[in-house]
């Protein structure tokens, strides 16, 4: 599902899943709401903040529903705009259900912008591409993740996402492209260009 705001601000898919997750976390505290690797720490500490339980995972829609199943979760979301709803529905991602559950929350009177101002702001890239081969891809993302780990707090579940009080940067392999993924996001954009130059200095020596 793709929503833009009264302003015409465009509401990304982690912000969106912490929208739903306001509701559904009333109604189930301390359930597990799911997200891949590419989302904001804003929305870890908005689902933490609601009581509910922040699970990282994997990027992919397939990867996403089995995990879902797995962990009993009501409710998972990637910053592409897929979002998947066990509550009240069958645990799969559909924009028109999505629409229609956006629908009912907005029928109180609310605005989507002051929903999105709940969620603790970051600055943060677009998601950044970069062409290689398939065999370099995964070699590239190993060498790094080696080199990150001696020096940082690293989560590797799908690639590297190193991890700063201030930010993180992350960096994997496309599931369906020879391309590599980054992304990165800080508190500030002088941090923000800080963790992009570290990553990109090192990519450069690879």
């Amino acid at each position: 599902i793709g929503v833009i705001d009264e302003n015409g601000e465009i509401i990304w898919g982690d912000v969106l899943l912490a929208i739903y997750a306001d509701k559904i976390l009333k109604k189930t505290p301390g359930a597990k709401i799911i997200f891949e690797v590419k989302c904001s720490k804003g929305l870890i500490q908005r689902i933490e903040a609601l009581g509910g339980i922040p699970l990282m995972y994997k990027t992919g829609h397939s990867l996403i529903k089995a995990k879902m199943k797995a962990e009993h979760s009501p409710l998972a979301g990637e910053m592409s705009g897929h979002i998947f709803f066990a509550d009240r529905y069958y645990g799969f991602d559909d924009a028109i259900y999505a629409g229609l559950r956006l629908l009912e929350i907005l029928s109180e009177g609310v605005t989507l912008s002051s929903l999105a101002e709940k969620v603790p702001k970051y600055f943060a890239t677009p998601e950044i591409r970069i062409e290689t081969t398939d065999e370099k891809k995964f070699e590239i993302v190993e060498n790094l993740k080696k080199y990150f780990k001696k020096s940082y707090k690293v989560i590797d579940i799908d690639g590297v996402r190193v991890d700063f009080a201030d930010g993180w940067g992350l960096i994997r392999p496309s599931n369906t492209q020879p391309v590599l993924v980054l992304r990165f996001e800080a508190k500030t954009k002088q941090r923000l260009e800080e963790i992009r130059d570290l990553f990109f200095d090192k990519l450069g020596e690879l």
